[in-house]
């Protein structure tokens, strides 16, 4: 039985690896934690877990989940999508009786709204529910995985249909300093955008590449989200992002020219000049020296365009790229073809 919050003596993680013959898969990018003083920091910087109850995503060999359950958590589910890990997670259940609850699926599929009890909901405005997510996410899922939450987030549904579920997850040192890069650094990106208009967002500390096994190339950021109680941006969710994303297209040029792409060829400089003037944002600005209220204003300003012309948010600059190269091979590949028929 666990007394106290504490496990009872188990194997090492080491030992874990050993005994299941557990190897990192390089192609899932999987590096495993088995310093016990950094997976007990991680769940620090998550806050007080008394009681509360988590999802773990990407358990592994279980590291994290060791420091979760000394926690006192009230209950911990664990979403494990390489199934060479569950016995070794089984064998933390049993360690926790009636605490873990073990899913062998996969995080970006899994139906995080059906994760915990109802009456665990809480409003919007209120304090954050005694939910919490936390991972040791592989970087090959990372970014896909905290733009889909970001969704969430705008979307009040998924993990977030319990109130503003907290999250503490681990990214590339890179991505998570563009997660918390502020206007000007060269460092701001879409990414920096599109979570710091929903959330707080705090860069907790770093873990060096060498904690890790197998050691990865770069270095390790533990990130902190909470949403906001209100948006930055009052904008549907896809069309920030796609904003944003344009904008951000051509980071080393004028921000026009990634505003630009928001527009048909057809009438592209007018509508650029006139959304510009709208949202009275300097053109000549690069994309990293846009504040967050220039991008309230560049979306809410795309908005109103959107609303006057219902087939403008549907074009795609990619689409009429590719149809536009398309063109130009058929016309190249038509003389050659009444050539050979000559």
């Amino acid at each position: 039985m666990v007394s106290a919050g504490h496990l009872p003596p188990l194997p090492t993680i080491g030992e874990i690896i050993k005994l299941f013959c557990l190897r990192a898969k390089k192609q899932l990018s999987q590096n495993f934690l088995l310093n016990l003083k950094l997976t007990d920091k991680i769940v620090r910087r998550a806050g007080n877990l008394k009681d509360a109850h988590v999802c773990e995503v990407g358990p592994g060999p279980g590291g994290i989940t060791r420091s979760i359950l000394n926690a006192s958590v009230a209950q911990l589910l664990l979403v494990e999508k390489d199934a060479r890990f569950i016995p070794g997670l089984q064998m933390l259940s049993e360690a926790a009786p009636g605490k873990v609850r073990i899913v062998h699926g996969d995080i970006l599929t899994y139906r995080m709204d059906r994760a915990f009890p109802e009456h665990l909901r809480k409003m919007w405005q209120d304090d954050p529910p005694n939910v919490h997510i936390i991972g040791n996410l592989p970087f090959s899922v990372s970014t896909p995985l905290i733009i889909k939450w970001l969704e969430n987030v705008s979307n009040r549904n998924g993990p977030f249909i319990y109130g503003r579920t907290q999250m503490t997850l681990t990214f590339q040192k890179e991505v998570g300093e563009r997660l918390i890069a502020s206007t000007g650094s060269k460092q701001r990106s879409r990414l920096s955008i599109m979570s710091q208009h929903l959330c707080t967002v705090e860069n907790c500390f770093i873990i060096p590449g060498r904690a890790f096994l197998p050691k990865p190339e770069v270095d390790v950021a533990v990130v902190h989200f909470i949403p906001l109680v209100e948006p930055k941006i009052q904008q549907p969710f896809k069309l920030v992002e796609k904003v944003v994303r344009s904008v951000f297209q051509f980071r080393r040029k004028h921000c026009w020219r990634g505003v630009g792409i928001l527009f048909p060829e057809a009438d592209r400089l007018e509508k650029t000049e006139q959304l510009m003037l709208t949202a009275d944002v300097d053109p000549t600005l690069q994309p990293a020296q846009l504040s967050m209220l220039h991008f309230k204003s560049l979306c809410d300003a795309y908005r109103k365009m959107c609303d006057e012309d219902s087939s403008l948010f549907a074009y795609n600059y990619r689409d009429e790229l590719r149809d536009k190269l398309k063109s130009k091979r058929d016309r190249h590949l038509k003389p050659m073809e009444e050539e050979v028929e000559l």
